[in-house]
């Protein structure tokens, strides 16, 4: 039943339904016609790369290589962790802006992710331009094969020997979900502003219109004229 009173109410005031609607869909049917989601285009790289601390940095003697390829497997992992700190963020903006011409870059902007499966690590990089990014690729790469020395003393004191092994070009990153779906959010949220709408002008409207309307107020109803 109370459904039914709910559903008359918004059959009644439809207009007020659709006014938000309407208000709303006018600022976001453009952003549906283009031949993308609005927002700002982001790009982003890969690296792919195997790190081992230097073979003449410490005095090894001759014997199992497996503690080679498990010093390269925790040295990959300690990189994991180095290359998403901001400290790695700032050399790799500074060694870009040098060869971008001192274009600024934003270390706090740029977005750096390490992962790393064994003796390979990964970096994934995204910025919002091509062409900056390819330099800022360029630049983690410097930084990774000169400046691990500084931040990890285990290394004796000379750079981890740093080799990449596949780097995808620069590509247009696909927009996030709700970057995607954001014209159809707001719709939906003016579709709910219209229904809440329609049931305030209802709870503030003194006027009866029905039998149930007139009970409801403890009167007793002694004749009803039909429609026709």
């Amino acid at each position: 039943m109370e459904l039914l009173l709910i559903v008359r109410v918004l059959l009644r005031r439809w207009w007020l339904v659709l006014l938000p609607v309407i208000v709303v869909a006018v600022f976001s049917v453009p952003d549906l016609l283009r031949d993308g989601p609005s927002g700002p285009t982001r790009y982003a790289v890969q690296i792919d790369y195997s790190a081992v601390q230097s073979l003449d940095a410490i005095p090894r003697t001759e014997g199992d290589y497996q503690d080679i390829w498990r010093s390269s497997e925790l040295t990959v992992d300690a990189f994991t962790r180095w290359v998403t700190g901001n400290l790695f963020a700032e050399e790799v903006a500074v060694v870009a802006q040098a060869a971008l011409d001192n274009t600024p870059i934003d270390p706090a902007v740029l977005s750096i992710v390490g992962s790393n499966e064994g003796v390979v690590g990964r970096l994934d990089i995204t910025w919002g331009d091509a062409d900056q990014l390819a330099a800022l690729a360029e630049a983690a790469v410097v930084v990774l094969q000169s400046r691990s020395q500084v931040y990890f003393a285990q290394l004796g004191g000379a750079p981890a020997e740093v080799t990449i092994l596949s780097q995808s070009p620069v590509t247009p990153q696909p927009p996030d979900l709700p970057n995607r779906f954001a014209p159809f959010l707001r719709i939906g949220l003016g579709l709910l502003a219209g229904v809440g709408l329609a049931l305030l002008a209802h709870y503030l409207d003194p006027a009866v219109r029905r039998r149930p309307d007139v009970e409801a107020l403890g009167l007793t109803v002694i004749a009803t004229i039909p429609r026709r």
